[in-house]
This record gives structure tokens, C-alpha cells and sequence, in this order.
């Protein structure tokens, strides 16, 4: 079995095209130029977490990130409509949100992703995002016949700070 250190190399840098096919410049074009971002898979607090738990969740985590650097992140959890997470009510899907929607990033299984990206597609989002280790060939077909932009096994926080060079510790909304 390969090391854990050539397994993250692969994963995030593979050649053959089948996981990242977009450049870096076609990446910090996209966060250029987005400004809204519909966030699948925000976590909701459980009933008897602690609430600091919920701000180490990756997703909430993410989006706090974003929200920090000017993006407006749509949170979307069906089991928490209604909930407010990082200041921004919880929407159940997609389609509950009425503006336009630059970036769809989801934070679920590879298997929820075909039906995700069908959702963009009604939703005419610009990119579909997959976050890392996530990764669907059939999301991806959906997503190129609808002319939707295909970003996966990628986080783009990460891929933020990497492209534009912001220094913010890993969790920043662990600082407090």
C-alpha cells in the first residue's frame, strides 16, 4: 500500500485529468469573479453537542472563511432549515434560494453529487464544486452538458489562500 504522503500528492495532482482538469489560473478566475456560493452540507448543531463543536465542522469552517473574504454563502442542510449558522439562516436546497448562484460547493458523499449537479443546472450556477476527496464522473458529465464549470477533489478555502496568498491559520474561526 502506497504512503499516506503519495496518496494526498495523487489525489491532488493527478495527471491523467480524471480528478482536477482545471489550471490555476482558471481557478483564481472563478474566485475572482464569483460573488455567491451555495454551501451543501453546512453541519447542524446535534441535539446535546456543545455548539464549539459546530464551528470546527470542515464545512462551517469553510464557509466562515469565505464569508470573511466577501463571499455571501448560502448554508444548505435539509435536517436544519431555519437554523442559523455563522449568521446566515439555513436553507433546506437549492432551489429555495432565489438569487443567482455563482458557486455550488457540496460537502457530501461522491454518490449525492449526480443529483446535486442536476440541481445546479436548474439553478444555471456557473461552477460546480466538490470539495476534497469528493469526486463523481457522472456529476461531472451532468455538469459539462449543462455547461456548468467542474472543480473536484479540491477544498476552496485551500485553494483560495493558495491562489491569492492570504496567511489565516487553518481554522480561523478557532482564533477566539
Amino acid at each position: 500500500m502506497p504512503k499516506k504522503e503519495y496518496l494526498h500528492f495523487y489525489k491532488r495532482d493527478n495527471l491523467n485529468g480524471k480528478i482536477n482538469k482545471m489550471k490555476d489560473s482558471q481557478i483564481k478566475e472563478i474566485l475572482e469573479s464569483s460573488k455567491t456560493i451555495a454551501m451543501i452540507g453546512v453541519s447542524s448543531e446535534k441535539k446535546g453537542e456543545d455548539r464549539k463543536n459546530l464551528k470546527r465542522k470542515p464545512a462551517n469552517v469553510v464557509m466562515k472563511y469565505m464569508q470573511d473574504f466577501g463571499y455571501k454563502v448560502y448554508p444548505i442542510n435539509p435536517f436544519a432549515e431555519g437554523e442559523v449558522i455563522n449568521g446566515e439562516k439555513v436553507i433546506s436546497s437549492l432551489d429555495k434560494i432565489t438569487d443567482k448562484i455563482d458557486i455550488v460547493d457540496v460537502f457530501r458523499p461522491s454518490k449525492e453529487t449526480p443529483g446535486i449537479a442536476n440541481q445546479a443546472a436548474g439553478k444555471e450556477s456557473s461552477v460546480l464544486w466538490l470539495q476534497y476527496g469528493i469526486h463523481n464522473e457522472e456529476a461531472e458529465k451532468i455538469a459539462e452538458q449543462a455547461n456548468i464549470k467542474f472543480i473536484s477533489n479540491k477544498c476552496i478555502k485551500q485553494e483560495y489562500q493558495r491562489l491569492f496568498l492570504k496567511s489565516n491559520p487553518v481554522f480561523p474561526v478557532l482564533k477566539n
